[in-house]
């Protein structure tokens, strides 16, 4: 249905020409479901960019053809790609705070798409939308509807994006991280979504995601992607049961879950190359810790490899499992192992005793104010040093509000009950340079990147924004030194330094918010779905990162996500909040493997884990 053939798409940039996508060649089927994996910054996205044309700027294919059902899509002018565009072929993108409108209402960015590509007008578009909101999931579909994006939550406005992908019901979907920003029960309610769309349209589907265990329960056929190339294709059962790609393997031992706990995970050394560079031999090689010197000095091409069917491709001279009965090992993590001290039984550094936020909207000139709404209620926790408490819980239950409640983040625009002791100081009675020197020991990752760093700014500005305000007394060059050790720890190279937040991937912008908030050295870090934009092998990076700096500094985090198997690996304490209040709370063991409440129990079922049983071929 859907073919690219020896796609090149290059970037015009200030380190010169950046290769981006380099003689790409993939063939989808009707009613397959086709994932495309790799680390972040390897292509992925440009990829689906390229396919509904909707490149940067500074970005042109100069190879190579798509097709859709033999029509060429890069011949067509304008015009004509806007009608296949939405109707034919939709997608959802990466980022919902940036694809959507800002100063448009959220029913009336669905009713676009629905009045443009189908007859629908009206009463019957408005109810066409409100369904799709909730189909998606979205809480009060009909209220939504005259609501803005801010308004919403990250994981609400991710619904919102799929519904607009999904309302003229296209017969192929580009769905690039479609799932990122929600939580697991959301997840699997859309994944179900896009299931039954496949069986009842024969909906083609190109799967963009680094979440290893949704493409395991979703996929038909997996691409690996690296430095613009795929490096390896297979059926989904092969690809986890037998990678044959070095690559492939080192990223299926990089996933977190409960049996790692305690050990560092297998984080990749080195960085994905810059894709300026000229390539000379296999562009994971030196990454490799089983490289020989034919692959620094020949370019592999995809092939079968031997013994195997056509169907698995491997871009590799020694490809695993052919002339050994077991996988390499892993290469050594930088991280070292926790210590014991790092098990969370310290002295308590935050205590929250019952916090409630109550959101009163302000009227306008001629309107009465709208009813209250409580985000948080009643809810106290403690966090020790060493310690990690992870908050989980549903999109839109107030994990995000409690978090930005105790920095102060919403003083002035909420109620706020209660008391958030930080070493014994009240953080809700602090003003001005008290406040700025609690600041210090209590930083955030916020859970959208791109929203979250100044965009006018240099990384370096930005990084240094943060430690002359709240380290002054540190020197230049200790400075300097700091921000070099950081793009390191984060595992960007040091030239990221001089660059702009858009000129990195979603993923690299989550690294860069990590790197801002460990700048200063605090005590205490309110983790904001810090992992829920990296790839696989980032998130190990980050998570042996977080787990180090806790053991040596005794660091305690606040732990807010959606990634339960994150949790499983990293959490000493769990609470589950839903509708602003904590339905179970305990050590992680305990609630992860046999909880009380029955919300808790709904969030582990829903939770997608690599399956065993892998799906048939598409109809």
């Amino acid at each position: 249905m859907l073919q690219t053939q020896d796609l090149q798409v290059v970037l015009d940039a200030e380190a010169g020409l950046v290769k981006a996508i380099d003689g790409l060649s993939l063939a989808i089927e009707r009613g397959e479901t086709f994932a495309l994996v790799g680390e972040s910054g390897c292509g992925k996205s440009m990829t689906a960019l390229s396919l509904m044309r909707l490149l940067p700027e500074n970005a042109r294919v100069i190879g190579g053809d798509v097709h859709l059902e033999q029509r060429s899509l890069l011949d067509l002018p304008e015009s004509a790609m806007r009608r296949v565009r939405g109707a034919r072929i939709a997608m959802i993108f990466q980022e919902p705070s940036t694809s959507l409108n800002p100063v448009m209402r959220v029913g009336d960015q669905i009713l676009e798409t629905i009045e443009t590509h189908t007859a629908l007008r009206g009463g019957a578009a408005h109810a066409k939308a409100v369904d799709w909101l909730t189909r998606v999931g979205i809480p009060e579909p009909a209220r939504c509807m005259d609501r803005y994006p801010f308004e919403l939550s990250g994981g609400q406005k991710q619904r919102v994006m799929i519904a607009i992908a999904l309302g003229a019901e296209p017969d192929f979907l580009v769905a690039d991280e479609p799932t990122t920003a929600l939580d697991v029960t959301i997840q699997k309610q859309i994944l179900d979504l896009l299931v039954d769309l496949q069986r009842e349209r024969r909906l083609g589907m190109l799967l963009i995601t680094h979440d290893l265990a949704v493409v395991s329960g979703m996929a038909h056929r997996v691409a690996l992607m690296y430095a613009g190339q795929i490096v390896e294709v297979a059926p989904a059962d092969c690809f986890f049961q037998r990678p044959r790609h070095p690559y492939a393997n080192l990223l299926l031992k990089a996933l977190p879950d409960a049996q790692k706990r305690g050990d560092p995970l297998a984080a990749i050394q080195g960085h994905v190359p810059p894709l300026w560079q000229r390539f000379e031999g296999c562009r994971f090689a030196p990454r490799c810790h089983q490289a020989q010197a034919r692959c620094h000095a020949e370019v592999p091409e995809l092939l079968a490899a031997q013994s195997d069917l056509a169907h698995h491709q491997v871009r590799c001279f020694f490809p695993l499992g052919l002339n050994a009965g077991t996988r390499p090992s892993l290469l050594t993590p930088h991280a070292s192992e926790p210590s014991a001290g790092a098990s969370g039984s310290g002295e308590p550094v935050l205590q929250v005793r019952h916090l409630s936020v109550v959101y009163v909207p302000r009227g306008g000139l001629f309107s009465r104010p709208k009813s209250t709404f409580t985000a948080v209620d009643d809810v106290s926790l403690t966090l020790r040093a060493g310690q990690t408490l992870a908050l989980v819980g549903e999109s839109g239950c107030g994990k995000t509000t409690f978090g930005r409640a105790i920095l102060q983040l919403l003083r002035n625009s909420v109620q706020l009950e209660g008391q958030a002791l930080l070493n014994g100081d009240d953080l809700f009675k602090l003003q001005g340079e008290a406040l700025r020197r609690a600041r210090r020991d209590i930083q955030i990752v916020f859970q959208d990147p791109f929203a979250s760093l100044n965009p006018r700014l240099r990384v370096r500005d930005i990084l240094e924004e943060g430690l002359r305000s709240l380290r002054p007394e540190w020197l230049d060059a200790e400075r300097q030194q700091r921000l070099q050790l950081l793009m390191e720890q984060v595992g960007l190279r040091p030239d990221a330094l001089s660059r702009f937040p858009h000129e990195f991937s979603g993923g690299q912008r989550q690294r860069l918010a990590i790197a801002r908030a460990l700048a200063v050295e605090p005590k205490v870090l309110v983790c904001d779905e810090p992992t829920s934009a990296l790839d696989v092998s980032v998130q190990a990076q980050i998570l042996n990162l977080l787990k180090q700096l806790q053991a040596e500094r005794g660091l305690a985090y606040l732990f807010i996500t959606h990634n339960l198997a994150v949790v499983e690996y990293l959490a000493d304490e769990v609470a589950v909040m839903r509708r602003g209040r904590i339905v179970e709370t305990g050590a992680a063991h305990q609630v992860l493997s046999s909880p009380q409440d029955s919300y808790t129990q709904a969030l582990l079922a829903a939770v997608p884990r690599l399956n065993p049983v892998w799906q048939n071929q598409p109809p």
